[in-house]
Parts: C-alpha cells; sequence; structure tokens
C-alpha cells in the first residue's frame, strides 16, 4: 500500500514528471499506460448472457449531446446517467433516461424520457403524463425518498439549474425545486449527486458536486491551445485548463426544504477538481456515512463524515485520490461493493483511455489499497470507461464486473489514429481470491456491440432473478441488455425500508451468509457514471437453497440482525421489525 502523506507534495511531483513530458501533452490526465499481461483463461463456463432488446422493449428516445460528428466545447463530451426505479410502486423497475442538448438548435423532442415498466418485457413512454418532460444540459440523476412518504423522488443535475421532482404516488412527479430551495447555483455545470442522511436524523440530505464553471464565451476553441488536442488532433479544450468545479451539501428540514450547510459542513472546503460520480456509503465502517467522488484529471474526494454535522476531505490520506504510483486520473465512474468477499466495502473507479481503472480494497478503518494489477483488471487500458458496475451477473456468490466504454472525440472515427469513438462493453469474472477474468468474448452479443456509451445502471427489469443493464448512448438510442442466465444458480433480492433510518435507507450495508461465502452490498442513490441503480440488492447464491444469516448496518448506526430467508425471491427488509418477508405489490 502506498499512502501519499501531503497533496502538495504530489503534485510538486506531478508538475516535475509533466515538464518532462512523462504524462500529458493534452487536457486530461492519462499515462498512456500498456496492458497488463493475460493470464491463461481459467476455462470455467460463463454462463450470463447479454442480448440487447432495447427497441424491441419499446425505448425509442435518442439521446442528444451536442455535435455528433465533432465537439466544440467539453460540455458535448461527458453524456449523462440513466436509472432503474419503481416510481409507481408496482414491483417492477421502471427506467428514467436524462437527455442533454445541443449548442445550436437541439431536437424539439429533446427531453428527459420516464418508460413505465408494463410487466412483459415492454415499456411505455409516459415521460408527459408524469410531468417530466424537460429540455436542457442534463447530466445526472439520483433518486431517494427525501419525504419519506413511500414514493420515490428524484433529483437531476443540469449545466444551469438542478432539479428535484417530488413523486405525487399518483404517477406524476412534481417540481418543487423553487420551494425546497435545492436548484444550486444557477451558472453551475452540476454533475454527480447523491441522496444521504448525513447526521443521522431519519431524513435524506443531498450532495452535488459540479465538474467545472464553464462558460463558452472564455473557453478556447478546438487545437486553440496545449489542452485543446489529442495526440496531435485539435479537440475541444479541457478539462485542464478551464476553471475548478465545487461541492455543495443541503440539509434536509423536514418541512419539504432544505437548508445550504456547504460551509458549515466543511463540505465547501475542497477545491480544485473536476467532479463526476458521487457515491454515499459507510466506507469506514463507523457508523456514518460518507461520500466519495471520482474526479477527471484531478485528485478524487472522499469526505469522511466528522459525525458532527462537518465533513473532512481525506481522499490523499486514505489512498483514494490517486492510482497505485501516486498519479491523479481521468475518473469517470463509481461501483461500490465487496469484490473479495471479506465484509468490508471496496471501490472501483473508471478512468480515460492510457490508464488503468482503480481497485481500491478496504483494508478496514479507512485505509484502501489499489490492486488493480493483482485483481486482472489493468488488461484493457484502451478504452475510455464509464458507467460500471460490481454485480453477480452469473449468480454464483461473487461480485463480477461490468464496464461501458465510449472515447470523448467523435473525430476519432476519421482519423489516422488507432483509438475509434465506439467501444464494446467489458465483463470480469469474478474469480474468487480478489481476481478477475476477462470474459467479454463470452458474455453475448450486448457485450461486444460497439457504442460510445456513458451512464448505466444495473437492475432486474424483467423480475427473472438475474441482473440487466440500461446504458446510456452518444447520440444514439439506449441500450437495454437483458441477461439470459440460464436456470440452476439460486439467488435473493432485499429491498431495505427504513424506520428510524431514512426510510430509502440509503447508507445502509447489508451482509448475508449463504453457501459457506459472506457478501456484502450498500444501498446507494447513485454510482456507476451519474446513474442510479435498482435499489434492490441483488445477492446470487450458487447453489444454496437458503440465506442463513442476513445482517444489516443501518444508516440510523444501528446493527440488526435477521432470521435466514429461501432462494429466489425479494424479501422487504424493515428497520426494527426482525424478520425478512416476501416482498410482492
Amino acid at each position: 500500500m502506498r499512502v501519499i502523506p501531503h497533496r502538495r507534495l504530489v503534485f510538486k511531483w506531478l508538475a516535475v514528471a509533466a515538464s518532462a513530458g512523462l504524462l500529458w501533452g493534452q487536457g486530461v490526465a492519462t499515462r498512456n499506460a500498456e496492458a497488463a499481461p493475460r493470464p491463461a483463461p481459467s476455462g470455467r463456463p460463463f454462463s450470463a448472457r447479454f442480448t440487447e432488446v432495447g427497441a424491441e422493449a419499446g425505448l425509442r428516445m435518442r439521446f442528444t449531446s451536442g455535435g455528433e460528428k465533432a465537439k466544440k466545447y467539453i460540455v458535448e463530451a461527458n453524456g449523462t446517467g440513466v436509472a432503474f426505479l419503481d416510481y409507481d410502486s408496482d414491483g417492477r423497475a421502471d427506467i428514467f433516461l436524462v437527455n442533454g442538448s445541443r449548442l445550436d438548435q437541439p431536437p424539439k423532442d429533446a427531453s428527459n424520457r420516464l418508460y413505465r415498466n408494463l410487466g412483459n418485457g415492454k415499456f411505455t413512454d409516459v415521460t408527459a403524463g408524469a410531468g417530466l418532460i424537460r429540455s436542457g444540459w442534463g447530466n445526472g440523476v439520483c433518486a431517494g425518498d427525501y419525504d419519506n412518504d413511500g414514493h420515490t423522488d428524484l433529483y437531476v443535475t443540469y449545466w444551469g439549474p438542478n432539479v428535484l421532482y417530488r413523486n405525487t404516488g399518483n404517477g406524476s412527479f412534481s417540481d418543487v425545486t423553487g420551494k425546497a430551495g435545492v436548484a444550486g447555483p444557477p451558472k453551475y455545470w452540476s454533475t454527480g449527486c447523491t441522496f444521504l442522511d448525513y447526521d443521522r436524523d431519519g431524513r435524506l440530505d443531498l450532495f452535488f458536486a459540479s465538474y467545472q464553471d464553464f462558460d463558452p464565451a472564455t473557453t478556447p476553441l478546438p487545437g486553440k491551445g496545449a489542452n485543446c488536442e489529442w495526440k496531435g488532433m485539435a479537440v475541444f479544450c479541457g478539462p485542464r485548463g478551464l476553471p475548478y468545479g465545487h461541492a455543495e451539501l443541503y440539509h434536509n428540514r423536514g418541512d419539504g426544504g432544505f437548508e445550504r450547510v456547504t460551509v458549515k459542513s466543511r463540505i465547501g472546503e475542497a477545491k480544485g477538481f473536476y467532479a463526476f460520480t458521487s457515491v454515499a456509503a459507510d466506507l469506514n465502517a463507523d457508523g456514518w456515512t460518507d461520500i466519495y467522488v471520482a474526479s477527471d484529471s484531478t485528485p478524487s474526494l472522499l469526505f469522511r463524515n466528522n459525525r458532527d454535522g462537518t465533513f473532512s476531505e481525506i481522499g490523499t490520506e486514505t489512498g483514494l485520490a490517486f492510482n497505485e504510483h501516486g498519479f491523479e486520473q481521468g475518473g469517470m465512474g463509481v461501483t461500490v461493493g465487496d469484490f473479495d468477499s471479506d465484509g468490508r466495502l471496496d471501490l472501483i473507479k473508471t478512468n480515460f483511455a492510457g490508464d488503468h481503472p482503480n481497485v481500491y480494497r478496504n483494508l478496514g478503518k479507512g485505509i484502501f489499497e489499489d490492486v488493480v494489477l493483482k485483481a486482472g483488471l489493468a488488461v484493457n487500458p484502451q478504452y475510455v470507461g464509464w458507467g460500471v458496475g460490481l454485480a453477480d451477473l452469473d449468480n454464483d456468490g461473487l461480485q463480477d464486473l461490468f464496464q461501458v466504454n465510449g472515447h470523448v472525440y467523435p473525430e476519432l472515427e476519421q482519423s489516422a489514429l488507432s483509438e475509434r469513438y465506439l467501444n464494446p462493453r467489458l465483463v470480469y469474472r469474478n474469480l474468487g481470491e480478489g481476481r478477475f477474468e476477462d470474459v467479454s468474448a463470452l458474455a453475448g452479443p450486448g457485450v461486444a456491440e460497439k457504442k460510445s456509451s456513458r451512464g448505466a445502471a444495473f437492475g432486474d427489469f424483467d423480475n427473472d432473478g438475474d441482473l440487466d443493464v440500461v446504458i446510456m448512448n452518444m447520440g444514439d438510442a439506449p441500450s437495454l441488455l437483458r441477461n439470459d442466465l440460464p436456470p440452476g444458480r439460486h439467488w435473493v433480492q432485499m429491498l431495505l425500508e427504513g424506520r428510524k433510518s431514512n426510510r430509502s435507507a440509503i447508507g445502509a450495508t447489508v451482509t448475508i451468509e449463504a453457501g459457506g461465502r459472506r457478501q456484502t452490498l450498500p444501498v446507494l442513490s447513485q454510482a456507476s457514471f451519474l446513474s442510479q441503480n435498482d435499489p434492490r440488492l441483488h445477492f446470487g447464491l450458487g447453489g444454496a437453497e437458503r440465506v442463513e444469516k442476513i445482517r444489516v448496518a443501518w444508516p440510523s448506526g444501528q446493527t440488526e440482525e435477521f432470521g435466514g430467508v429461501e432462494a429466489d425471491g425479494v424479501y422487504l427488509v424493515v428497520e426494527g421489525s426482525g424478520e425478512a418477508r416476501p416482498w410482492s405489490r
């Protein structure tokens, strides 16, 4: 493990390396890292198969994100998030898709979209009836029941004012941004957001961060500066050289409104970053929810909850700001889980092309070690990685990894460089003992399909006991990858409901024991890349027909144990009930 004692020393070293031409000659952090040698294939069968069913399922919208053949400014390049959520509480995962815009005249139908799950493999567009028609430069989405009324609400970030949608419970949403006071500064380019209960009062507070202070009037044009090229090709400028972003925290007062506590909480003391995905989880297992922010071409951030209403930014001290060699990276997406089955929450972060992802193994007590080489995930540095999920794709009891990719420069499609704008997806099977194996070639045609993807969300849309994926594709329709996992392996899913905790149980950590194996997952409000996963936690059980024990560390600070449950069902786990019971609507 390498812990960097002081960030200024790192920046000094990086500046020396950069001046020597060792690190970058463009606007984004990359190391031109080579692929690690691939070990011999394990020869084990991999049964998860992903098939593209988006069009036949009825997901017919098209994402808009600036120019499609060339990008003039960086705001056109980063794309948007997506969400699985059950907005109408009928037991089926619906889909919400965030849309962008164009610098010139955007299409008239460039709105976010809500698709209701009909339960027969089909979705229907209910955006208008749900009150969610809205155009603009959308970015991220996070979900949670901020008013504890039993209905999932939405927060959507923008270049411009953000929007809070209250779920009315009758199939529609109401824009309550003004009443709640959470629009944020009007000129922010907000990206990552997450609901969390940082002070354990049972109400969901709101954190969001911005990528940068972007103003096209003061941003150089492609090729007009040192931060405006990629391997000799003129491209949009940044993020290096452009103004940094900000972090904001709002406290839920319980009367429908929020109070800005950015200064009081010390969140606002963090400076010098380009923020993307935000995740809130108890990363040091002290019973209080922390915040991690993946940052592009700047150190990533860990806000440790000080348990007194304040936070300290300690990404460097904990090993989560840089890679194993102390380099800052082009961080995009984040997933949180327990890839090595030791009961502690680990993080995996995707990065820009020419670099490896980070596999931050939790050593305990809030300290992490980047073990990407040992984990076998350094074999595909040629892609720009975005949405990512630690998820048991084949129900064998081990958390696999699914990653979507896509370059940011569409001009590559017409260039002499070997890189391309459209990339396939990646699937890594968890071999156990902390190691992964690239099985993308075995995971079906939906994985091989080439797109320039950004957000990805993971959930069981067809309620067949395996995890599917919805994906944002730049300038294209969304992908819905159905997992056609053959029968034979068991599973359980758990939906948590707080009582003393916030009703969504965001910030809870669940550990189960089944078949001699321990598995741990958190309840998150945002993960992947600016996206929201199905709130039902999915555990593969392999051959085990029963879960022997369930342990929940609730965001209220209480820990509760529940008795065993039978495999192949969805269970509602209510705080204080002492019993996990079958869940249906």
